[in-house]
């Protein structure tokens, strides 16, 4: 959960004598948070702007001077357990109430005008809810960045969990013993059980063990899923995130549950949400991995932050009258900035593009064809070995890039294509460009010979000269088909549709490009591989599992894009 914030760059900011001091804030059972306190002296009071973050306070000083010469007081906390502050870390666990407790504490203090607002991306966005669904007086706006509302939705999706992820990221947080080392990552993420992947990486983690045990959204995850109570809020939210981004889906459905669920009418008007074309690391940027998306999609994230507090929190008349598009979303391949009133935009219509062969639709070079035509009659159905010892990668693996340093962003899949177990299915090259925006699906009718199995989609955009870049992509794992609280194994040979979630996308196509459809049987180690034999977390046993893909009148396996 690396965290990612533009510097500010508040270069019309008035010429302001900016004052540090370093506080110590108790909480209600006693524990010490340090905190930074940025402000201008000439001002006797002012709104506050609080990050609450686990990866050093002291690195906000750029961002807390531009703040304060904009005219707040910004204020950075070293969250419990974390850097100076006392604690001990417990991934989320006393967020929403140490928020709520610095909130008060800040009520109090002179120069807090008792207006406050919160910025802030990854885990510090997501603190930000937490604090916010404790209704903190003086809260009055957050800015949550690529971030949860449900810890759950973010670690897990179709049931298989993000295994690179949480296990770098707990890893870089959990205090190693005296004498331990870290072990080579690719080997320890290949480690079966799951439960003893942190003792491969080298000391115990109970935190990843925790997370990587529960991989049903029950009873354990109840305190950190706070998505029923967002529409309780009264708060003005700007929502950023990109579409390659592992928080994209939770962004986009927070925004979408204020805009639409709020209790008060007025916030739903409130809502903001930026969707660009980036990952985690890369918001804002134009160049995402292996894609420079052109400067348009340089965004200054930093102004447009500054602009929605101006607004908001210090309701400065000038950003008040200034108006705002409730969505804006970037179109990758023709590279442009459009608006919409709401997610997914109006104007584009649910469009099934049916998969095809001869029953040979392996590797890019195979018979595996995409149409808007359905199949007319009986096709044999396509099939692929899914081995857990040598799993398909997340991305192709270079000498600079081993399978461990998956990225989520943009790279050509061209030669992941080449393996005998991965289907593909292609247009023709299109004859006119095609758009399409909205949140993507893949229904597909499937079968195995094993227990359970994973299913991984791909939206690919070829380019003329072969390049394949990855668009959007989703997976699930069989015997969550149906219900992530009741898995159902499977029965061998018998024929089900799934339907994987591809997440919120918008894109173009451009003439002689092609549209493509990647299908495999894992995504590793971006998310964990099925082991294929359904006996539990705890089992270290592999299965081999023949995995077919079926279209024929009856069992329509296809791609649902929203295409204008």
């Amino acid at each position: 959960m690396i965290f990612f914030v533009c510097l500010l760059a508040f270069a019309s900011a008035a010429r302001a004598e900016i004052t540090t001091s370093t506080v110590v804030v108790s909480m209600r059972d006693g524990v010490k948070l340090v905190t930074d306190v940025y402000r201008d002296d000439a001002s006797a009071q002012a709104p506050v702007v609080l990050m609450r973050t686990p990866y050093d306070r002291t690195r906000q000083k750029s961002i807390g001077e531009g703040w304060a010469k904009a005219g707040y007081v910004f204020v950075a906390q070293d969250c419990r357990g974390t850097r100076a502050s006392e604690g001990v870390l417990a991934p989320y666990n006393n967020e929403g109430q140490d928020g709520y407790d610095t909130i008060e504490w800040l009520m109090r203090q002179p120069w807090c005008n008792g207006r406050v607002g919160m910025v802030g991306g990854s885990y510090v966005g997501a603190v930000q809810w937490q604090a916010a669904v404790e209704n903190p007086p003086g809260l009055v706006v957050i800015a949550p960045q690529a971030t949860w509302s449900s810890f759950y939705r973010n670690l897990y999706l179709g049931g298989a969990v993000r295994l690179s992820l949480i296990s770098s990221w707990i890893a870089g947080n959990t205090p190693k013993p005296e004498g331990a080392t870290q072990a080579n990552m690719s080997s320890a993420l290949m480690r079966l059980p799951l439960s003893d992947v942190d003792e491969a990486i080298g000391w115990p983690m109970p935190w990843l063990d925790a997370y990587l045990t529960h991989p049903e959204p029950n009873g354990f995850w109840t305190r950190l899923d706070l998505t029923a109570r967002l529409p309780e809020l009264q708060l003005p939210v700007l929502h950023v995130v990109g579409y390659y981004d592992f928080f994209s889906r939770e962004s986009v459905d927070n925004f979408m549950v204020m805009q639409r669920q709020a209790r008060d009418p007025s916030t739903r008007k409130q809502q903001r949400l930026l969707l660009g074309p980036w990952d985690h690391g890369t918001i804002g940027k134009s160049q995402v991995a292996e894609v420079d998306f052109g400067p348009a999609a340089a965004l200054d994230v930093a102004a447009i932050q500054l602009d929605w507090f101006d607004r908001h929190l210090k309701r400065d008349a000038t950003a008040i009258a200034g108006s705002f598009s409730p969505v804006s979303y970037f179109s990758m391949g023709d590279n442009v900035w459009l608006d919409a009133q709401t997610w997914p935009p109006e104007g584009f219509k649910a469009t099934s593009y049916y998969l095809h062969s001869d029953g040979n639709a392996t590797t890019r070079n195979g018979t595996g064809r995409l149409s808007r035509d359905a199949p007319t009659s009986a096709q044999p159905s396509d099939a692929f070995r899914a081995d857990p010892s040598q799993p398909v990668p997340a991305c192709p693996v270079t000498d600079a890039r081993p399978i461990s340093a998956a990225v989520w962003g943009p790279v050509d899949q061209s030669i992941l294509e080449d393996r005998d177990d991965v289907l593909v299915y292609s247009t023709s090259p299109v004859a006119e460009p095609m758009t399409f925006a909205g949140n993507l699906e893949a229904r597909l009718f499937v079968s195995t010979d094993t227990p359970d199995a994973d299913w991984v989609v791909k939206v690919v955009d070829v380019r003329p000269d072969g390049v394949a870049i990855n668009l959007a992509t989703g997976i699930v794992r069989g015997r969550y088909r149906n219900s992530l609280l009741k898995p159902e194994l499977m029965k061998a040979g018998e024929v089900y549709e799934i339907t994987v979630d591809l997440g919120p996308c918008a894109a173009t196509i451009a003439k002689g490009h092609r549209l493509r459809v990647d299908i495999c049987g894992s995504l590793f180690p971006l998310f964990d591989r099925n082991p294929n034999t359904a006996i539990g977390i705890f089992g270290d046993k592999t299965a081999v599992a023949t995995e077919h893909v079926h279209h024929r009148p009856g069992a329509l396996s296809r791609l649902i894009l929203p295409v204008k």
